[in-house]
């Protein structure tokens, strides 16, 4: 077939494609009739960010993903855009200076509206000899966050007396620590950058595709030419044909490598990071918490009206899909965030519990905590680049070297990577339309925080949703047992962002599944017939995606009362998953 002789343009914001049902049944139509320069599999960090860095390149690029943009390890990760301080004791400087680079850029130019800092405090116990080691540690992080070439976009560390510290956080045992150090780093909602980066990269011509499984691999001799893809909302498999295809599916690599019969050259193992989501209120601090443990560190990071506890850092083996939380993972969480707390946290403080995978680069024996998180892009075979490990703050640097491994293998001058200079949809403007939030507010009659919390979630694009607003009124309705959220967004995310399912909304173009009490039960029916309205669902449908969502959330509470990994993953996969077309 021969090659698309388009190539991007630089299109305007008014431009902006949606992910909407329409778009997506257009690019399984090109994907199907083009053969692509390049093709991605996996839309999750990495993913997204390879079809942005490849088709910015000017090269035609597609990318498919089995389910839900973001649904793996890239939407239950910490929620931190970091340096990773822990990696100093490591010695492993670059990696740390790396991702302090990436941490600058993204909260001043690829997403101010998505990234921002947070500050943490590092209690000490021991205050001169610990105090002396964690603050050079400190220093060394600081300094190296000035090597990216600009400013690092945070300020630097502070010592604090024992009386500063518990000003701060006044919910701290007083007779826990004798002082400590304050730093910043900075948070994102994962799941939310990462769909913004599949519309990006489909604003600039990539053709992207969720729920479109990889099935194999089409080969000439021992070259990759292509892959066989299956609909999973229509059924229909097809071929897609492309020069290049790059591997990006995080955990599932192992399994996506087999199809080629490959072993591989290296071994990609799952760790299990469980968080927990407990309400601001229960207890007070301005300060997020970096505590250390007998195995790693734990963060207590602020998240809205919420505090994101975590994480755990164990081996999984059981289903990469749907990673379990058990009763010793809370258990483990709660025991040591109270060793701090004047008042502990109990169960019934715990609104929301979350299981991810983190895909470590593995030798056959090592302790998930101690393998590395260094990357390794390999041309495995013949048209097929292979991109794993890593950790998210460093997804573009990731995305680049794949794309570089690929970009070798075509014929002619192809540009370098650009991505350093490409805001992320939204960006652009969002310091001025901050500026703007009280005539925002004025002009589509909605309270001035409701402006604030579209602005920190769409940056410029907030207007769009505003207009939903502005053409029906009761979109301005904050959804059962969920005040943050307003209904116009639930039909955004359908209409431009790519949703498809009830799940889609619920757990990750919003994250009403980890921070409502009830998980999202309530919402479930209103979320699911405002997307009927814009996917033109029947009322039979409606029902089966509401009963679908409340099964998942029965089968997360019960896995999460199970006291080991297979009695919690048994018990989490009774609830169906999403099913084939």
């Amino acid at each position: 077939m021969a090659k698309s002789q388009s190539k991007p343009q630089a299109p305007s914001l008014s431009q902006a494609a949606a992910l909407s049902a329409e778009q997506r049944s257009a690019a399984i139509a090109a994907l199907r009739e083009t053969e692509l320069d390049i093709l991605v599999i996996g839309g999750g960090i990495v993913g997204t960010g390879s079809a942005l860095d490849a088709v910015t390149r000017g090269l035609t690029v597609g990318m498919v993903e089995a389910r839900d943009w973001a649904s793996g390890t890239s939407s239950r990760s910490s929620k931190l855009v970091h340096g990773g301080i822990r990696y100093l004791e490591q010695l492993d400087f670059r990696l740390v200076r790396e991702a302090l680079k990436e941490r600058g850029l993204l909260l001043q130019r690829l997403a101010p509206h998505l990234v921002r800092p947070v500050r943490f405090l590092y209690p000490v116990t021991k205050p001169i000899v610990e105090r002396l080691y964690i603050g050079a540690g400190m220093l060394l992080y600081d300094l190296l966050s000035y090597t990216g070439g600009r400013p690092p976009g945070v300020p630097h560390h502070r010592h604090l007396t024992r009386g500063q510290m518990l000003r701060a956080a006044p919910s701290l045992r007083a007779d826990a620590f004798r002082g400590g150090l304050t730093y910043y780093d900075a948070q994102v909602d994962d799941a939310r950058y990462v769909s913004t980066l599949a519309r990006t990269a489909s604003f600039y011509g990539a053709h992207v595709a969720s729920r479109v499984r990889v099935e194999d691999f089409v080969k000439v001799g021992e070259r990759v030419v292509g892959v066989m893809a299956h609909d999973l909302e229509t059924g229909e498999r097809f071929e897609i044909r492309a020069k290049q295809v790059v591997n990006a599916t995080g955990v599932w690599t192992d399994d996506t490598q087999a199809m080629v019969g490959e072993r591989g050259q290296f071994k990609v193992r799952a760790s299990k990071g469980v968080h927990l989501v407990v309400p601001r209120d229960r207890f007070q601090s301005k300060l997020g918490l970096l505590l250390r443990t007998e195995k790693s560190v734990l963060f207590v990071i602020p998240w809205g009206r919420h505090w994101l506890i975590g994480t755990t850092d164990t081996d999984w083996d059981l289903d990469k899909a749907h990673p379990a939380a058990t009763a010793a993972d809370i258990d483990y969480l709660l025991k040591h965030v109270n060793k701090v707390l004047a008042v502990p946290l109990t169960r019934d403080d715990v609104e929301g519990v979350y299981a991810g995978l983190r895909p470590l680069l593995a030798g056959e024996s090592d302790l998930t905590s101690k393998l590395s998180r260094e990357h390794i892009v390999t041309h495995s075979v013949p048209g097929l680049v292979v991109v794993a490990g890593g950790k998210w703050t460093t997804y573009r640097i990731m995305a680049k070297d794949a794309v570089d491994a690929a970009v070798d293998a075509l014929d002619g001058k192809i540009p370098a990577s650009i991505t350093e200079e490409v805001a992320l949809l939204g960006a652009e403007g969002y310091r001025a339309a901050w500026n703007k939030r009280t005539v925002l507010a004025r002009t589509y009659g909605v309270h001035k925080s409701r402006v604030e919390h579209l602005l920190n979630r769409y940056g410029v694009l907030a207007s769009e949703v505003l207009e939903l607003v502005r053409h029906n009124p009761a979109l301005a309705e904050a959804l059962p047992g969920a005040d943050d959220y307003i209904a116009a967004e639930i039909v955004y995310a359908t209409s431009h962002e790519g949703a498809m399912h009830l799940d889609d909304v619920l757990a990750r173009r919003t994250r009403i599944s980890i921070e409502a009490w009830d998980r999202g039960v309530s919402a479930a029916p209103v979320a699911a017939a405002l997307m009927a309205g814009v996917l033109g669902w029947d009322d039979v449908r409606a029902a089966t995606e509401v009963e679908r969502y409340l099964q998942r959330v029965d089968a997360e509470i019960s896995s999460q009362l199970q006291p080991d990994d297979e009695s919690a993953d048994r018990v989490r996969l009774e609830a169906p998953d999403i099913v084939s077309g």
